[in-house]
């Protein structure tokens, strides 16, 4: 049956169809908003897969160039591998999902948010998740939704639904917000250093503008009759929890007194060890249930030590920070380092200076863009203790490496002020919690050893959430179990005087305006001690460059004189490069950039463009080069580019039979420049130069 509904959202038509195309997925969708339209679709396997402790979920976000009218480029001329704005869609399409799925469902799910039309207005990503909620809710897939999403910007001090891409350029907010009817279920975006209220404010501004697509999904699936499909899920019975929880509970309440991550792993796998022999599991099977019920019963525990104790496993309080320890200018050759251990988290950052050359390129549907500022976050697996193999960088790290992007950002200066290419690489060395915000510290702190002159510095923290039968616990600075085991992991970045970055996770299904005002309030006194912290270190950016950075100084020539720098098939800016050793980039505009370790190279390249630009006034002398005799003249060089003539009249006092008489090619003279005709030709006088010089000579003579 092929059913359309259509409401008006922020001002512009908005639809979701089905029924018409995709027949055989679960359930599939096609929204559209302006002239953007998505495709969506939910599948989901006949066969579970046995023995797995989380949700088989995979979201693929897609963008095809046919959408905005390109081919797309390469020799294939088809799409590649996803970039990473459609990895980080995909995540964030991903998150306010997989808390949605009873728990124990262990068939496979895939999503696929297919961008078949962009129309440079309307965002497709905010289809893909409102589109993935309603496939799901319209197949017999059991889902816990709808949910939806949008984006929320401010101009101005007024909030806006859904901005366009222009008026995000100049919003001082870029929030993607998700939830059900009753509460939030995610949060991601950036900020220019606002206030915590301001961020909260927009976060319920962007919850309530949910309601409408959630009601239109709901009166969809109503209309339609939509079931779901009885699935068998994966729980061990509670019998099993209680049978673990006698043999393991007590010791493992001892593990909670040890503080160290690796020695308290240790003591739970010989306990899981001794679970297993008790209970008589010795088919691997057998093991993994009693694996699940050994973890729910590690799960209960360490809650209830935190809800009731007020204590956490590393015997913290709750707003506790761990210990925090800063180095900066450890790598003799980078341009900026630093090394950043907050607990068992440690990450070292390293800066590195290009030119516009090396600038990232980026072929998108909005078109063709270009970053001069990346951070890149790489997460070996020996932060964790753990052997697996390398490869390129999975979901995870490129969406943690851009969160931390966006969290520095803000405070970057212009390209005006500082004309950098400018790149930093997280390499988290260990990894007990939060290194994505360790890398926000240690990001900023190898910016002000580099001396880049940031606005601020900028401190990250990671949230926690213990929510259970009407008793709350919110926890600074999480650990890597608080965050498995706990119900929130929310991000929280920003300067002294505000955030410029959040991201928000939860496991529940959602959470209150009072909760997020809490941990918001208490991640600000967090980020304050974290900020401190770093300033005992440095407390601002050095004042000199790395003696290994390049040096990027910039002039400006007239447009009509880029031809002369470049020069014939690029021989001038050749000359320069070949010359001085100097990297030259020329703009549209006449900007010339030129950048070099080594000054003395770049002030050489700066006079040989000048030389090559400069243009000659009538009245002034100049020593030039003679290049060519003729038979009524001379023709010399002046400077590169720029010849004239001088007439046999104007080459001595007195007549001259033979301008080779006085003059031959090659020959160094130095001449006036007498006049310069319509069509640009330069007349020059070695007669006229001669006498200017005999003057000034007699005039300082004189008493």
């Amino acid at each position: 049956m092929n059913y359309k509904e259509e409401i008006h959202l922020g001002g512009r038509p908005f639809s979701i169809e089905t029924g018409k195309v995709a027949k055989q997925a679960n359930g599939s969708v096609m929204v559209q908003y302006g002239e953007t339209v998505v495709l969506v679709t939910a599948v989901t396997s006949e066969k579970k897969r046995e023995g797995l402790d989380f949700v088989p979920l995979t979201v693929n976000y897609l963008e095809m160039t046919y959408a905005a009218g390109r081919i797309p480029g390469g020799f294939f001329k088809r799409e590649g591998r996803p970039s990473d704005r459609e990895t980080l869609i995909s995540r964030f399409i991903d998150r306010p999902l997989r808390p949605l799925f009873p728990k124990g469902f262990q068939n496979e799910i895939q999503i696929i948010a297919t961008v078949l039309s962009a129309d440079q207005d309307n965002d497709p990503s905010i289809l893909g998740m409102i589109g993935a909620s309603s496939a799901l809710s319209l197949s017999d897939i059991p889902f816990g939704g709808p949910i939806a999403g949008a984006k929320v910007g401010r101009i101005d001090g007024e909030f806006l639904l859904n901005p366009t891409h222009e008026e995000l350029e100049i919003s001082d907010m870029d929030l993607f917000v998700a939830g059900s009817e009753d509460a939030i279920i995610m949060v991601e975006g950036s900020a220019k250093e606002a206030k915590e209220e301001e961020i909260l404010e927009a976060i319920l501004f962007g919850h309530r503008s949910l309601k409408p697509v959630i009601d239109l999904q709901k009166k969809m699936k109503l209309t339609l009759g939509i079931m779901p499909k009885e699935f068998e899920l994966q729980k061990p019975e509670e019998s099993l929890y209680e049978k673990v929880n006698l043999i393991a509970q007590e010791k493992i309440r001892e593990v909670f007194q040890i503080t160290e991550k690796g020695k308290r792993r240790e003591r739970l796998e010989e306990i899981l060890q001794m679970t297993f022999q008790e209970m008589g599991a010795v088919e691997e099977s057998s093991q993994k249930v009693v694996e699940i019920a050994f973890e729910e019963t590690y799960r209960r525990q360490m809650r209830k030590l935190i809800l009731e104790k007020k204590r956490r496993i590393d015997g913290r309080g709750l707003s506790e920070i761990r210990t925090i320890s800063c180095e900066v200018g450890i790598l003799p050759r980078t341009h900026g380092s630093a090394l950043f251990t907050r607990g068992e988290t440690q990450v070292l950052a390293v800066v590195t200076f290009g030119t516009s050359e090396d600038e990232q390129k980026i072929n998108s549907l909005l078109g063709e863009t270009y970053k001069s500022f990346m951070l890149h976050y790489n997460f070996p697996p020996f932060c964790t203790g753990e052997v697996s193999p390398l490869r390129s960088p999975s979901r995870r790290e490129i969406g943690h490496g851009a969160l931390a992007e966006r969290a520095i950002l803000p405070v970057l200066p212009s390209s005006e002020k500082f004309p950098y290419t400018i790149r930093i690489v997280s390499e988290v060395l260990e990894s007990n919690g939060s290194s994505s915000m360790a890398t926000v510290c240690g990001a900023t702190l190898s910016l002000m050893d580099a001396g880049v002159p940031i606005k601020a510095p900028v401190a990250g923290i990671a949230m926690g959430l213990i929510l259970e039968n009407g008793e709350m616990a919110v926890l600074s600075d999480i650990l890597g179990d608080e965050d498995h085991f706990g119900d929130m992991d929310f991000k929280v970045a920003g300067t002294a005087d505000g955030v410029t970055a959040i991201q928000m996770d939860i496991k529940v299904q959602g959470i209150s305006k009072e909760i997020m005002r809490t941990v918001l309030d208490q991640a600000r006194e967090g980020r304050f001690h974290i900020l401190e912290k770093m300033r005992e270190t440095i407390s601002e950016p050095r004042k000199d460059l790395s003696r290994h950075a390049p040096r990027i100084v910039s002039l400006q020539v007239k447009q009509e004189k880029i031809r002369d720098v470049i020069g014939p098939g690029g021989k001038n800016i050749r000359a320069v490069i070949d010359q001085t050793g100097v990297k030259v980039d020329v703009d549209d505009t006449g900007l010339v950039k030129l950048a070099s370790p080594n000054y003395e190279a770049i002030e050489k390249a700066i006079y040989m463009i000048k030389r090559l630009t400069q243009e000659v006034e009538v009245g002034h002398l100049y020593t030039g080069k003679v290049t060519r005799i003729l038979g009524f003249g001379a023709i010399v060089e002046l400077f590169p580019g720029t010849d004239g003539l001088i007439h046999i009249s104007q080459l001595a006092e007195g007549h001259v039979k033979e301008v080779s008489d006085i003059l031959k090619e090659g020959d160094e003279v130095l001449v006036k420049v007498i006049d310069i005709d319509p069509q640009g030709r330069i007349r020059l006088s070695r007669k006229a130069a001669m006498r200017e010089m005999k003057q000034n000579v007699e005039g300082k003579e004189k008493p």
